[in-house]
């Protein structure tokens, strides 16, 4: 049942994996022979991947995607990839980013990436022609840029410059595709400013399992304000936003892991495991060690 677990220390890590550029928030691939190798994988930070040549089909947090030439793959932190197949001839450019550089990168744009990746559960879009021109300068600039010696003054700041660019226009491809709003009015932006947060709370490496009343505390709201917000743009409330999340990640866990029950219980912030239990029970209709069980068959 163990995974692999994709994160910023074990890509820099993985003498196989030919890394184009790395620091603390960020790495970019260009290799990907270890990648068809993996059958199941945690991916811990979110990541943006262009296929090059070929395709890919896979399970992505239990929804199957495929991603063909000249198509790109927007993937959320926190994501399970599972029953991956390629074409022996596949290819793809992957930049693997933390929560906090997007945040960095988008700042008040942050709502098109959530609304994308959570909203409207969109992952795969088609490049045009154009847009294949455009990320090739791009690519070849950042790779011209990180092939320069280490010591550069602003080698960095120039290549997360780069970057920002290149995230930021792909983010106009997502908001054409989702016809967000591009000026809300005053009352608009602020609710929508607080259900980004929310979304950004609930979708970090946290703890899950929190009250409506903590998510609300945090964003320094009340609890019935942050379900109308959550309703108002979503379509559901807040605690509905919680469960779906929590039980993705428990589904994660059982499915995915070998941790035991308290284990899973804790990672996930539930009280007591007879608390946790009882949740399981309510929501998927067997005891965690049912369901564990019944994925195994």
């Amino acid at each position: 049942m163990q995974e692999e677990k994709i994160t910023i220390q074990s890509l820099t890590d993985n003498k196989e994996i030919h890394i184009g550029y790395s620091d603390k928030d960020i790495v970019i691939i260009d290799s990907v022979q270890k990648f068809a190798e993996i059958t199941s994988a945690h991916v811990a930070m979110s990541a943006i991947v262009i296929c090059t040549n070929g395709k890919v089909q896979a399970m992505m947090n239990g929804k199957k995607i495929e991603l063909c030439q000249n198509q790109v793959a927007a993937i959320p932190s926190n994501t399970t990839i599972t029953d991956l197949m390629v074409s022996p001839n596949f290819d793809l450019k992957g930049i693997f980013l933390t929560n906090n550089i997007i945040q960095s990168f988008l700042h008040e744009k942050m709502y098109v990436w959530n609304e994308f990746m959570y909203i409207h559960d969109l992952h795969v879009i088609s490049l045009e022609e154009e847009d294949i021109q455009t990320y090739t300068l791009f690519y070849e600039l950042l790779k011209d840029c990180s092939m320069r010696p280490v010591e550069m003054p602003f080698r960095t700041e120039v290549i997360q410059a780069l970057l920002r660019a290149a995230v930021l226009a792909l983010c106009g491809m997502l908001q054409k595709i989702t016809s967000t709003v591009t000026n809300p009015d005053n009352a608009t932006r602020s609710s929508n400013t607080h259900f980004q947060r929310f979304l950004d709370l609930l979708h970090s490496e946290r703890c899950k399992y929190r009250t409506v009343e903590c998510y609300a505390n945090e964003l320094c709201i009340s609890s019935k304000h942050l379900s109308v917000i959550c309703k108002k743009h979503s379509g559901k409330t807040a605690n509905q936003w919680i469960t779906e999340v929590v039980l993705k990640d428990i589904s994660h866990y059982l499915k995915h892991s070998d941790l035991s029950i308290k284990q899973i219980c804790d990672q996930l912030g539930f009280p007591n495991p007879s608390f946790f239990g009882k949740y399981v029970k309510t929501h998927l209709g067997m005891t965690p060690m049912q369901y564990r069980a019944s994925q195994s068959l």
